[in-house]
Order: C-alpha cells, then sequence, then structure tokens
C-alpha cells in the first residue's frame, strides 16, 4: 500500500490517469506474465528475476513528485498512470506522461547493467532498407519484426518509417540522470523529419507548447499491438519514439481505458 503521503504526492494527476480500476497485485501479475522470460515472479514485495539478477523492490515507500518519479521512480510508480491505446489521438493533462516512468533497477536486471552488457543481446532486424540493432531479450527483436511485416505492404507510409534515427544508444534520457530505454535497445526513433519533441520545441519541464502530430495513427496503432508505447502519448512528447512496454498495454485494456473513448 502506498502511504499517505505518498498519495498525496499522486493528487494532481486526473482520475482517469490513475490504474485505480486494478488492484497493484494486478498490475504486477501482469507485469511478470508480460515478461516471462526475464521475470520469475513477485514475492515478498520484490520483482525476482530468472536470471538470478538481485530483485527490485515494488514500492520502496518514498513520496515523490512527478519529475522525481521519473528520475528515480520505482516499479510501483511505473504503473500508475494509464496508457491510452488505439488509432485515434489524444492530447495528455500536464503531466501525464504514461511510460516514461520506469523502474531502471527493473530494467536494468532484465536487459543489462551495462553497454557491454546490454550488447552482448542486440541482433541486427532488417529495417526498409536498414539493418537495426535490437535486444532479443523479452522477444523485443521479433515483436518489432513483426511491426516491420506488418507495415511491409503500406507503401504509403514508408516516408515516416525510415530513416530511424535509431535503436540501441546507451544514453541517459535528456535533461535527467536516468538512462534512456534506447540504452537497451527496446526503443526505436523513427523519421526525425516528421518528429515533434518536446525539448526541441523549446518547452520546459511541466510547461510544454502543444503540438500537430505528424506519425499516421495506423503506425501508431500497430506498434501498439505488438507490445510498443507511443511518446506522442505523452504530455512531454516525443513522436518519434516507441518503446517496448506490454505490461502498460494490457494493464490499460484490462482497465477499459483506450484512445478512442
Amino acid at each position: 500500500m502506498r502511504t499517505f503521503a505518498a498519495a498525496l504526492v499522486s493528487a494532481f494527476l486526473t482520475s482517469t490517469s490513475l490504474a485505480a480500476e486494478l488492484t497493484l497485485d494486478e498490475k504486477l501479475d501482469i507485469l511478470a506474465r508480460s515478461y516471462p522470460a526475464t521475470i520469475a515472479g513477485v514475492a515478498d514485495g520484490h520483482v525476482t528475476f530468472i536470471s538470478k539478477a538481485e530483485a527490485v523492490i515494488v514500492d520502496d515507500g518514498k513520496a515523490r513528485d512527478h519529475f522525481q518519479m521519473l528520475e528515480t521512480g520505482d516499479v510501483e510508480d511505473s504503473l500508475q498512470q494509464l496508457y491510452p491505446a488505439g488509432a485515434c489521438e489524444t492530447r495528455p493533462d500536464v503531466n501525464f506522461d504514461p511510460g516514461r516512468i520506469r523502474s531502471e533497477r527493473m530494467m536494468k536486471a532484465m536487459y543489462g547493467v551495462s553497454s557491454k552488457a546490454v550488447a552482448g543481446s542486440l541482433v541486427p532486424v532488417k529495417w526498409f532498407g536498414e539493418t537495426l540493432r535490437v535486444t532479443k531479450i523479452n522477444g523485443v527483436d521479433k515483436a518489432l519484426e513483426a511491426v516491420r511485416d506488418e507495415l511491409v505492404p503500406r507503401s504509403d507510409l514508408r516516408k515516416y518509417l525510415t530513416p530511424s534515427a535509431g535503436v540501441f544508444n546507451w544514453r541517459k534520457v535528456s535533461k535527467q540522470s536516468n538512462l534512456s530505454v534506447h540504452s537497451f535497445g527496446a526503443a526505436i526513433d523513427l523519421n526525425t523529419r516528421y518528429a515533434d519533441y518536446w525539448d526541441w520545441s523549446g518547452g520546459k519541464p511541466g510547461r510544454v507548447p502543444v503540438y500537430k502530430n505528424k506519425f499516421p495513427m495506423e503506425i501508431v496503432a500497430i506498434f501498439e499491438k505488438h507490445g510498443f508505447i507511443w511518446g506522442g502519448r505523452w504530455y512531454h512528447y516525443d513522436t518519434m519514439h516507441f518503446e517496448y512496454r506490454p505490461e502498460l498495454l494490457e494493464i490499460a485494456k484490462r482497465s477499459g481505458v483506450s484512445a478512442c473513448k
């Protein structure tokens, strides 16, 4: 259970942004089922791993505001906001960033604690004339191949997909101290020509200009179908960015949340 102080910290979020429909235990069960190749289970308040990596605490009980959760969020923090999937655009409320809050400790336990460790699990994925380096852990490479295969017949969408701005890049999130999901080879950026990014637009944390999406929603829906969330659904938007987070899609589905409602 979250402490009363932690509950107050999260009170600024809208009621539709919190996964109130499911209990924490239910969300954790979905998390474990979403990563059967790496997560062994959840017990005694910790996520345990098949690799015997050190167990990661679910909820450390610390009260954090939104930006502190972005920097040092725990597993419970990462599951709070509901990601609205579907072939419809959304305009998120201030600081509604479902998926930007991540447990870096859990990501490292699944994918690797260093650039060298992550690189050892990267495999080539053909991507519309390019070859991308993608992690094979959790089947991320297979999921991206499924996205590609579904997009192949859509020649009208090709210009948005390539050249890709990359997959694997061991680096921190812009203006933050935590690692990007690109560090784990589990995120892809599409053609920057059509991208809007809150930092590039001159936005400040908690205060960003409204953007006009340039990526067709057919692309977004196909990525979401195969387990990737889209940075265009974040208040701090990154419209070229997709990352593999199937647990968030399933939690939202089970909660009855959709972008088209």
